[in-house]
């Protein structure tokens, strides 16, 4: 004996509105005027964000000709060349700025982000040695700076004048950065760490085997704020540096860009041919290139850490 299917009532299969339009009950049907709106308004913004950076690689990508028709930077693309890449690449002033501001970003991310760890995993338990001292102590940095003399004399006193160690250290940790880390970790429900202490785990395990797998979100866009601001980071450089062979490439962007300084030609400096048969690029391709090589890394690593923001940083910041 087989039995058919019961059909439900219309009213108990209805779906909810909110399951329908995607919008809770309590927002308003939205008008025509907003529905079209939005799409003309994004586009605006995209379109003024977009294309600025247009411009600036299109420019890096002319010939001498081309930007000389255009009288300066070139919005219609003609005659494109790879000259300006090659000459900056092919060893130099930017061929060096480049590979010291990778390694001061990889090393100074990896450091701050393990120190910021380490301190706000301490802060936010709340037996811990000297606790609330300590958060006073990082609290009172948002209101008090040091300032520039008191910090130059502080790195000329470790000796770090001149040397890399003045790019990472004085910024090494950052007062924001370690209260979100902290509010996050006060977020992990207690009785995970308390089954693993019971279990016969350290501090070290229980951060390395508990707190950081469930952190993943907080750690990526913390560290992600790092990489930023070491790579964009000049004024320590300006400060500190006096061998213009140690400066990043942000310090190279601010001198040869911003300040309008011709680049070295020549030995260490930028080659005036390329080496493939291309014609030397112009000096404001050079320009724009330097800016192009600048900004790359950023955009290319932020799509990747954009859905952390969300739950790392906001939800870190409400809670705790």
């Amino acid at each position: 004996m087989t039995t058919q299917p019961v059909a439900l009532p219309r009213r108990l299969t209805r779906r909810r509105p909110e399951e329908e339009t995607g919008r809770p009950v309590w927002e308003e049907e939205p008008t025509f005027f907003g529905r079209l709106s939005k799409p003309v308004v994004l586009g605006i913004v995209v379109l003024l964000v977009a294309f600025p950076l247009y411009v600036v690689v299109v420019t890096s990508l002319s010939t001498t000709e081309a930007v000389t028709r255009a009288g300066g930077l070139v919005v219609v693309p003609r005659e494109l060349t790879i000259a300006a890449y090659v000459q900056l690449l092919s060893g130099g002033v930017v061929t060096r700025a480049l590979l010291i501001s990778t390694g001061i970003t990889a090393i100074g991310t990896f450091f701050s982000l393990a120190i910021t760890v380490l301190a706000a995993y301490g802060l936010s338990r709340p037996g811990s040695l000297l606790h609330r001292p300590l958060l006073f102590v990082v609290l009172l940095t948002f209101l008090f700076g040091p300032g520039i003399i008191p910090s130059y004399l502080v790195v000329n006193s470790l000796g770090l004048i001149d040397s890399y160690g003045s790019l990472i250290l004085p910024t090494a940790v950052s007062a924001f950065n370690l209260i979100v880390m902290r509010s996050f970790f006060m977020g992990i429900p207690s009785e995970l760490i308390d089954s693993a202490r019971i279990d016969g785990a350290g501090e070290f395990a229980v951060l390395t085997r508990i707190v950081l797998p469930l952190s993943r979100a907080v750690v990526a866009v913390v560290g992600l704020f790092y990489a930023v601001g070491y790579w964009n980071a000049f004024f320590n450089a300006m400060l500190y540096l006096n061998d213009n062979n140690k400066w990043p490439l942000q310090m190279v962007l601010r001198t040869y860009i911003v300040q309008a300084q011709v680049l070295p030609t020549g030995a260490g400096g930028v080659t005036s041919s390329t080496g493939l048969g291309l014609s030397p690029a112009p000096s404001l391709a050079i320009k724009m290139a330097i800016v192009v090589i600048a900004i790359v890394p950023v955009l290319v690593i932020y799509p990747f850490i954009q859905k952390h923001f969300t739950k790392g940083v906001i939800i870190g910041a409400v809670k705790g």
